[in-house]
Protein backbone atom coordinates (compact mmCIF):
# COMPACT_ATOMS: atom_id res chain seq x y z
CA UNK A 1 0.00 0.00 0.00
CA UNK A 2 1.33 3.41 -0.97
CA UNK A 3 2.32 5.60 2.01
CA UNK A 4 0.55 8.99 1.81
CA UNK A 5 2.69 12.12 1.53
CA UNK A 6 1.90 15.55 2.94
CA UNK A 7 3.44 18.99 2.62
CA UNK A 8 4.04 21.16 5.68
CA UNK A 9 5.47 24.63 5.99
CA UNK A 10 7.23 23.72 9.25
CA UNK A 11 10.93 23.03 9.82
CA UNK A 12 11.53 19.28 9.96
CA UNK A 13 14.23 17.24 11.70
CA UNK A 14 14.66 13.63 12.74
CA UNK A 15 13.07 12.95 16.13
CA UNK A 16 10.81 16.00 16.07
CA UNK A 17 7.13 15.75 16.94
CA UNK A 18 5.04 18.10 14.80
CA UNK A 19 1.40 19.12 14.83
CA UNK A 20 0.25 19.34 11.23
CA UNK A 21 -1.63 22.26 9.70
CA UNK A 22 -5.43 22.24 9.39
CA UNK A 23 -5.50 21.15 5.72
CA UNK A 24 -3.48 17.93 5.98
CA UNK A 25 -4.90 17.23 9.44
CA UNK A 26 -8.46 17.22 8.14
CA UNK A 27 -7.49 15.07 5.18
CA UNK A 28 -5.74 12.55 7.44
CA UNK A 29 -8.50 12.40 10.07
CA UNK A 30 -11.65 12.78 7.99
CA UNK A 31 -10.92 11.69 4.42
CA UNK A 32 -8.33 8.96 4.96
CA UNK A 33 -9.46 8.09 8.52
CA UNK A 34 -5.91 7.28 9.53
CA UNK A 35 -5.28 6.25 13.11
CA UNK A 36 -2.41 6.61 15.57
CA UNK A 37 0.41 4.30 14.56
CA UNK A 38 -0.14 4.80 10.82
CA UNK A 39 2.82 5.74 8.61
CA UNK A 40 3.13 8.78 6.37
CA UNK A 41 5.78 10.91 4.67
CA UNK A 42 6.29 14.64 5.28
CA UNK A 43 8.21 17.20 3.24
CA UNK A 44 8.53 20.99 3.44
CA UNK A 45 9.89 21.92 0.02
CA UNK A 46 13.46 22.36 1.27
CA UNK A 47 14.63 19.00 -0.06
CA UNK A 48 14.28 15.46 1.17
CA UNK A 49 11.35 13.91 2.98
CA UNK A 50 10.77 12.33 6.37
CA UNK A 51 9.03 9.09 7.25
CA UNK A 52 6.70 9.72 10.16
CA UNK A 53 4.32 7.91 12.47
CA UNK A 54 1.06 9.37 13.71
CA UNK A 55 0.97 9.64 17.50
CA UNK A 56 -2.27 11.61 17.89
CA UNK A 57 -5.29 11.87 15.59
CA UNK A 58 -8.57 13.62 16.23
CA UNK A 59 -10.81 16.06 14.35
CA UNK A 60 -8.89 19.12 15.55
CA UNK A 61 -5.32 17.91 15.94
CA UNK A 62 -2.97 15.52 14.15
CA UNK A 63 0.55 14.95 15.51
CA UNK A 64 3.38 12.90 14.00
CA UNK A 65 6.90 11.91 15.06
CA UNK A 66 9.62 12.08 12.39
CA UNK A 67 12.18 9.45 11.48
CA UNK A 68 15.47 9.79 9.55
CA UNK A 69 15.46 12.10 6.54
CA UNK A 70 15.32 10.46 3.11
CA UNK A 71 17.40 12.49 0.65
CA UNK A 72 16.25 11.10 -2.70
CA UNK A 73 15.25 13.92 -5.08
CA UNK A 74 13.12 13.70 -8.20
CA UNK A 75 13.92 17.12 -9.68
CA UNK A 76 14.80 17.33 -13.35
CA UNK A 77 18.22 18.69 -14.35
CA UNK A 78 16.35 20.84 -16.88
CA UNK A 79 14.89 23.99 -15.33
CA UNK A 80 11.78 24.98 -17.28
CA UNK A 81 10.05 28.31 -16.61
CA UNK A 82 6.58 28.18 -18.16
CA UNK A 83 4.90 31.45 -19.03
CA UNK A 84 1.29 30.74 -19.99
CA UNK A 85 -1.68 32.98 -20.64
CA UNK A 86 -4.45 32.59 -18.06
CA UNK A 87 -7.30 30.45 -19.38
CA UNK A 88 -10.92 30.09 -18.35
CA UNK A 89 -12.54 27.57 -16.04
CA UNK A 90 -10.45 24.71 -14.71
CA UNK A 91 -8.00 24.67 -17.62
CA UNK A 92 -5.36 26.60 -15.69
CA UNK A 93 -5.74 24.28 -12.70
CA UNK A 94 -5.13 21.34 -15.03
CA UNK A 95 -2.01 22.94 -16.50
CA UNK A 96 -0.53 23.73 -13.07
CA UNK A 97 -1.18 20.20 -11.81
CA UNK A 98 0.20 18.37 -14.83
CA UNK A 99 3.12 20.74 -15.40
CA UNK A 100 4.18 20.09 -11.79
CA UNK A 101 4.05 16.35 -12.42
CA UNK A 102 6.14 16.87 -15.56
CA UNK A 103 8.88 18.63 -13.58
CA UNK A 104 8.34 22.31 -14.36
CA UNK A 105 10.44 24.54 -12.08
CA UNK A 106 8.44 27.79 -12.40
CA UNK A 107 5.08 28.90 -13.77
CA UNK A 108 4.07 32.50 -14.43
CA UNK A 109 0.41 33.11 -15.39
CA UNK A 110 0.27 35.85 -18.03
CA UNK A 111 -2.09 38.49 -19.34
CA UNK A 112 -1.94 38.76 -23.14
CA UNK A 113 -3.97 40.60 -25.79
CA UNK A 114 -6.46 37.74 -26.13
CA UNK A 115 -6.63 36.70 -22.48
CA UNK A 116 -10.31 36.72 -21.54
CA UNK A 117 -9.87 36.20 -17.79
CA UNK A 118 -9.79 39.43 -15.79
CA UNK A 119 -8.15 39.19 -12.38
CA UNK A 120 -6.92 42.08 -10.28
CA UNK A 121 -6.15 42.88 -6.66
CA UNK A 122 -7.36 40.40 -4.04
CA UNK A 123 -9.03 38.20 -6.67
CA UNK A 124 -5.66 37.77 -8.38
CA UNK A 125 -3.89 37.05 -5.09
CA UNK A 126 -6.56 34.51 -4.12
CA UNK A 127 -6.26 32.77 -7.48
CA UNK A 128 -2.46 32.62 -7.17
CA UNK A 129 -2.77 30.98 -3.74
CA UNK A 130 -5.23 28.50 -5.26
CA UNK A 131 -2.74 27.56 -7.98
CA UNK A 132 0.06 27.25 -5.42
CA UNK A 133 -2.08 24.80 -3.45
CA UNK A 134 -2.67 22.78 -6.62
CA UNK A 135 1.11 22.56 -7.11
CA UNK A 136 1.50 21.39 -3.50
CA UNK A 137 -1.08 18.63 -4.02
CA UNK A 138 0.63 17.58 -7.26
CA UNK A 139 3.98 17.34 -5.47
CA UNK A 140 2.40 15.23 -2.73
CA UNK A 141 1.11 12.84 -5.38
CA UNK A 142 4.08 12.63 -7.76
CA UNK A 143 6.89 12.43 -5.19
CA UNK A 144 8.59 15.78 -5.72
CA UNK A 145 10.15 17.20 -2.56
CA UNK A 146 10.64 20.71 -3.93
CA UNK A 147 7.76 22.93 -4.95
CA UNK A 148 7.74 24.70 -8.31
CA UNK A 149 7.48 28.45 -8.03
CA UNK A 150 3.96 29.60 -8.96
CA UNK A 151 4.42 33.33 -9.52
CA UNK A 152 1.87 36.10 -9.36
CA UNK A 153 0.10 37.18 -12.53
CA UNK A 154 2.19 39.22 -14.93
CA UNK A 155 1.81 41.19 -18.13
CA UNK A 156 3.45 39.46 -21.10
CA UNK A 157 5.77 42.41 -21.77
CA UNK A 158 7.16 42.25 -18.24
CA UNK A 159 7.74 38.50 -18.49
CA UNK A 160 9.55 38.83 -21.81
CA UNK A 161 11.87 41.47 -20.40
CA UNK A 162 12.64 39.82 -17.07
CA UNK A 163 12.96 36.11 -17.80
CA UNK A 164 16.44 34.66 -18.27
CA UNK A 165 17.20 31.16 -19.65
CA UNK A 166 19.72 29.33 -21.79
CA UNK A 167 17.07 28.74 -24.43
CA UNK A 168 13.81 30.63 -24.99
CA UNK A 169 10.88 29.22 -26.95
CA UNK A 170 7.53 30.69 -28.01
CA UNK A 171 5.00 28.10 -29.09
CA UNK A 172 2.57 28.94 -31.89
CA UNK A 173 1.09 27.17 -34.91
CA UNK A 174 2.43 29.71 -37.42
CA UNK A 175 6.05 28.81 -36.68
CA UNK A 176 8.19 27.40 -39.47
CA UNK A 177 10.52 24.40 -39.41
CA UNK A 178 11.89 23.73 -35.93
CA UNK A 179 15.64 23.94 -35.35
CA UNK A 180 16.74 20.87 -33.38
CA UNK A 181 20.46 21.73 -33.44
CA UNK A 182 20.49 23.88 -30.27
CA UNK A 183 23.14 22.98 -27.70
CA UNK A 184 21.84 21.15 -24.64
CA UNK A 185 20.46 23.80 -22.26
CA UNK A 186 20.09 23.59 -18.48
CA UNK A 187 17.24 26.12 -18.43
CA UNK A 188 14.39 26.93 -20.81
CA UNK A 189 11.76 29.67 -20.88
CA UNK A 190 8.63 28.41 -22.63
CA UNK A 191 5.91 30.86 -23.70
CA UNK A 192 2.37 29.70 -24.57
CA UNK A 193 -0.61 31.88 -25.41
CA UNK A 194 -4.34 31.77 -24.59
CA UNK A 195 -7.23 29.99 -26.33
CA UNK A 196 -7.06 32.39 -29.29
CA UNK A 197 -3.28 32.19 -29.49
CA UNK A 198 -0.70 34.95 -29.29
CA UNK A 199 -1.13 37.82 -31.68
CA UNK A 200 1.40 38.40 -34.44
CA UNK A 201 2.64 41.48 -32.57
CA UNK A 202 3.19 39.40 -29.42
CA UNK A 203 5.08 36.72 -31.34
CA UNK A 204 7.22 39.43 -32.94
CA UNK A 205 7.91 40.93 -29.49
CA UNK A 206 8.93 37.53 -28.17
CA UNK A 207 11.28 36.94 -31.09
CA UNK A 208 12.84 40.38 -30.54
CA UNK A 209 13.38 39.36 -26.91
CA UNK A 210 15.35 36.31 -28.04
CA UNK A 211 12.60 33.69 -28.23
CA UNK A 212 12.74 31.07 -30.98
CA UNK A 213 9.40 30.19 -32.54
CA UNK A 214 8.38 26.56 -32.07
CA UNK A 215 5.61 24.40 -33.54
CA UNK A 216 4.57 20.98 -32.25
CA UNK A 217 3.44 19.11 -35.33
CA UNK A 218 0.72 19.98 -37.86
CA UNK A 219 -2.27 20.13 -35.49
CA UNK A 220 -3.38 23.13 -33.44
CA UNK A 221 -3.25 22.19 -29.75
CA UNK A 222 -5.49 23.64 -27.06
CA UNK A 223 -3.91 25.96 -24.53
CA UNK A 224 -4.12 23.25 -21.85
CA UNK A 225 -2.66 20.58 -24.16
CA UNK A 226 0.24 22.54 -25.66
CA UNK A 227 2.31 23.11 -22.48
CA UNK A 228 2.05 19.48 -21.44
CA UNK A 229 3.09 18.19 -24.85
CA UNK A 230 5.97 20.68 -24.96
CA UNK A 231 7.13 19.85 -21.42
CA UNK A 232 7.14 16.12 -22.15
CA UNK A 233 9.18 16.66 -25.32
CA UNK A 234 11.66 18.98 -23.60
CA UNK A 235 12.09 16.60 -20.65
CA UNK A 236 12.64 13.69 -23.04
CA UNK A 237 15.18 15.65 -25.08
CA UNK A 238 17.14 17.44 -22.34
CA UNK A 239 15.66 16.46 -18.98
CA UNK A 240 14.95 13.23 -17.10
CA UNK A 241 12.30 11.50 -19.23
CA UNK A 242 14.62 9.87 -21.75
CA UNK A 243 13.68 6.35 -20.66
CA UNK A 244 17.30 5.37 -19.97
Amino acid sequence: MRIPRFFTTQALACGDTVALEAGPSQHIARALRMQAGAELLLFNGQGGQYPAVLVEVDKKRVVATLGDQLLEELESPLQVHLGIAVSRGERMDWVIQKATELGVSSVTPLFTERTEVKLRGERAAKKTRHWQNIAVSACEQCGRNRLPNIAGLSELSAWLGNTAADHKLVLHHRAGQNDSSAASPTSIALLIGPEGGLSEAEVDAAELAGYQSLRLGPRILRTETAPLAALAILQAKWGDMSGD
